[in-house]
């Protein structure tokens, strides 16, 4: 995180979050960097559907077609976040991280999305381990996405 954290302050970015199934996680391991107010606006958490439908306001259709598990809903609660938190980076993350399959989805498999100014990427990963594993590894993966855009920039 904390190359991350100083990839964005040398460009001058802001970024910000909307997480599912991570529950806040990224942007608190952004928050342990030293430093990371300069660059970290802030995260909406949308663990529950209807959260993500009352605030960063993913459409129904959208969710009864997809699923709140898939690349469709990640890239709508990322592009909608970035709106709201008006940040240059955003990250998003919605997926399974058990025990049970969600869905008729298998446990581990988890969607994200990224935005960067206009730009628009969108991951999908099938991991595995326990539910706090699961939501670990992910943060990791997209924290490298991040780096790996921006330093392609």
């Amino acid at each position: 995180m904390k190359e991350l954290v100083e990839l964005l302050k040398v460009q001058n970015l802001t970024i910000g979050s909307c997480e599912s199934l991570t529950a806040g996680l990224f942007t608190s391991r952004m928050a342990e960097v030293a430093g990371a107010s300069q660059v970290l606006k802030g995260g909406i958490v949308t663990y529950q559907t209807a959260c993500k439908k009352e605030v960063v306001h993913i459409e129904e259709q959208l969710l009864d077609t997809y699923g709140v598990v898939s690349e469709q809903c990640a890239k709508e609660m990322v592009q909608k976040a970035q709106k709201i938190l008006n940040v240059d980076v955003c990250v998003s993350f919605t997926g399974n991280a058990g025990p049970d399959a969600l869905e008729e989805k298998p446990v581990g498999l988890v969607c994200c999305g990224l935005a960067i100014h206009n730009q628009i990427f969108c991951y999908t990963f099938q991991l595995k381990g326990t539910r706090n594993e699961i939501r670990n590894a992910v943060v990791l993966h997209m924290c490298e996405k991040i780096k790996e855009q921006l330093k392609n920039k």
